[in-house]
């Protein structure tokens, strides 16, 4: 059988394309389905980070926690509705001096200003381990969510 002969009947003979042709794309299919599934599996943690600091402000706002045990119950509640551990959740009180656009941990710090604003602050960390860490590609994804409220403007 001549070559011309053999080329001719591979090009019209279709029996077992379609097996190679999936052999070829179904690897690729397989990993894209794999790394979208992965990626919603981190948006879906950070959104429910972002919901849990937005109801812990919607509570700060409701019932002010001006004293420790107030915040101490507020990390509480976050925990529950994440599932973060004890050490990944902050609740702590800051304040910011008149106008000034940063934040001290101590309303003493605020001398000379008019108005003194109360926040509370709210940071939750977590961490999130993809199926391809495993095989050495890429590394853990950190989270960080960090809110303040304004519960109060004290003048002075």
């Amino acid at each position: 059988m001549s070559m011309r002969k053999l080329l001719g009947r591979l090009r019209r003979e279709s029996d077992g394309a379609m097996v190679i042709e999936t052999a070829l794309v179904a690897p690729v299919l397989v990993l894209l389905s794999l790394g979208a599934f992965q990626i919603s599996g981190v948006i879906a943690r950070q959104t429910e980070l972002q919901s849990a600091a937005s109801e812990a402000a919607a509570i700060a706002l409701a019932a002010k926690p001006d004293s420790d045990s107030k915040r101490a119950s507020l990390e509480q509640v976050i925990e529950a509705s994440t599932g973060l551990a004890t050490n990944k959740v902050t609740v702590a009180q800051a304040f910011r001096c008149g106008t000034s656009t940063s934040y001290v941990t101590s309303s003493s710090a605020c001398n000379g200003s008019q108005y003194v604003g109360v926040y509370v602050r709210i940071d939750l960390t977590d961490t999130y381990t993809p199926a391809w860490t495993q095989f050495g590609l890429g590394s853990a994804i950190n989270f960080n969510v960090t809110r303040y409220v304004m519960v109060e403007q004290v003048e002075t």
